[in-house]
């Protein structure tokens, strides 16, 4: 398998992930109970984490190997896309789910959740694309 294959099924499994979230995952929360919630997303995020980690991972490392070893301005783009949505995920999203986990939570925070998560949608699926249609020109 060449790394260009290699990254669109890192890149693919990624935008699948962003848009389940963002559509099923994380307007579900609305509909628990604090304590339901709670204790759900205790179990939740261990479980993701199984799913979303490899994907992570394996985006960031194929995105750093073309940066340094093509090292052009366009996969530098993607890499700083990449590593935005790992900030986002760090010190936005970690954040907001330890509350949830800790019962630290409301219905405005919910909504903050699924708000900036568009974001995160957004770059990862311009990262998708981009990459897809920067492979076709290879072809």
């Amino acid at each position: 398998m060449n790394i260009e294959i290699g990254r669109l099924i890192f890149d693919f499994g990624m935008l699948v992930l962003i848009w389940i979230v963002q559509l099923v995952i994380y307007p579900s929360f609305k509909f628990y109970q604090k304590q339901d919630l709670m204790q759900w997303h205790k179990k939740y995020v261990i479980k993701i984490a199984y799913v979303v980690m490899p994907l992570m991972i394996g985006q960031l490392s194929l995105g750093i190997v073309d940066a340094f070893t093509t090292f052009s301005l366009y996969y530098i783009i993607v890499l700083i896309l990449i590593v935005l949505v790992w900030i986002s995920t760090f010190f936005q999203f970690l954040p907001m789910h330890n509350s949830i986990s800790f019962g630290e939570t409301n219905a405005e925070m919910l909504d903050q959740l699924i708000h900036k998560n568009w974001l995160r949608t957004f770059l990862l699926t311009l990262v998708f694309f981009l990459n897809l249609f920067q492979d076709m020109s290879l072809i």
